[in-house]
């Protein structure tokens, strides 16, 4: 039951023993009577549009000062009423750790946060029970729209829409896509610029947005630069732990079967890093006897020993185009029909965990292969 102060039974000691009930907090009409504005002036500032109705810095701060110490806080709720609207969106990713996804949330955060939404953040861990039920959780909360992060959303919500990486067609979805096209030229280019040719691959889990679209680019692209893919040299990554144990194991999988290789491209820089333990494990160098490429960029990839050679994929942008793109959806401002997807771009980040391919490196390995 709501607690009206003037009936609370709650008190507060004064400094002479007397007790006195809390003053009750200031009204809208009495702040801008107060600072001698208007209500809707007062209102635009304490509910976070003050910049698009370009009212002035210093009058913003004459307010929120004056907000705080008469404790007047804005009433969200009757907004919403009378706006009808929620001012909240949906936002679901696979698992919430340091990554992929924390990096396209801090780009969802930056608008939504710049433009007064509530987001909240669901991880479906990829189970099937969750996938299914959160979207509909999410619209008995009366969220305005939805942002999925590697995430597919099968059934249709009849609210707007945008996917991360999601790479499924659906009418009233965009998706906010890398072109993996470019970057896997950008990585087999760098490595055959280098003069590996006998290059192993990790591929991501199944349940990743991203696993069938990239290889299939990187099977295209290793096409077009004569690079030969020993299928002997391709494992896929099956554990789910975000942590850099799947890479080393599939690593592990990879140094078993005797055959020779150079350079690993992997699906990202959390595996790569797994793939550097492994080799490491084996006594090979990294890059001295095997080169590694990852994916992603994130923040560790840079201080990673040695640091990390990726794709760097503009993570935070992402995010940043999806809030942006479903926020435009709220308001009307992109014309139907709407398009499909928007492309960002990659780019290679050089480091040091490339290097040429050296005339011993086959012969080195083999020594160490043949020594486990």
């Amino acid at each position: 039951m709501p607690c009206n102060w003037l009936d609370s039974p709650l008190k507060v000691k004064t400094e002479a023993g007397m007790t006195k009930r809390p003053h009750k907090p200031i009204s809208l009409k009495e702040l801008a009577a107060l600072l001698k504005l208007s209500q809707s002036t007062v209102s635009r500032i304490v509910n976070g549009s003050a910049t698009e109705h370009r009212i002035a810095e210093e009058t913003q701060r004459r307010v929120l000062e004056a907000a705080a110490q008469h404790g007047y806080s804005a009433n969200s709720v009757a907004r919403s009423l009378r706006q009808k609207r929620t001012y909240t969106i949906g936002v679901i990713v696979p698992e919430i750790s340091e990554g992929y996804s924390t990096a396209v949330l801090s780009g969802i955060e930056d608008e939504l946060l710049k433009d007064g939404f509530f987001y909240f953040v669901v991880s479906h861990r990829h189970r099937d029970d969750l996938l299914r039920d959160y979207p509909r959780l999410m619209l008995s909360r009366s969220v305005e729209g939805i942002i999925a992060v590697d995430t597919h959303i099968e059934e249709e919500l009849h609210i707007p829409q945008v996917a991360v990486s999601g790479h499924l067609r659906r009418p009233g979805v965009i998706n906010i896509e890398l072109d993996h096209g470019q970057a896997a030229h950008m990585a087999l280019s760098h490595l055959k610029s280098l003069g590996h040719t006998k290059l192993a691959f990790i591929k991501g889990q199944a349940f990743s947005s991203d696993t069938h679209t990239r290889w299939q680019a990187i099977e295209q692209e290793a096409k077009a630069l004569g690079i030969a893919i020993d299928p002997e040299l391709v494992v896929q990554m099956i554990n789910p732990d975000p942590s850099p144990e799947p890479g080393t194991e599939v690593t592990r999988q990879l140094l078993a079967t005797k055959h020779l290789f150079t350079a690993i491209f992997a699906f990202n820089d959390v595996s790569a890093i797994g793939a550097i333990i492994a080799l490491r494990e084996a006594g090979l160098r990294v890059p001295r006897d095997v080169s590694v490429v990852g994916f992603d960029d994130v923040l560790i990839a840079s201080t990673t020993n040695p640091p990390l050679t990726t794709i760097h994929q503009p993570l935070r942008s992402m995010g940043q185009v999806a809030a942006t793109t479903l926020l435009g959806l709220l308001r009307g401002e992109i014309p139907q029909p709407h398009p499909e997807v928007i492309t960002v771009y990659p780019r290679l980040v050089v480091r040091k965990s490339t290097s040429h391919a050296p005339g011993h490196a086959l012969s080195a390995q083999g020594a160490a292969l043949s020594s486990d």
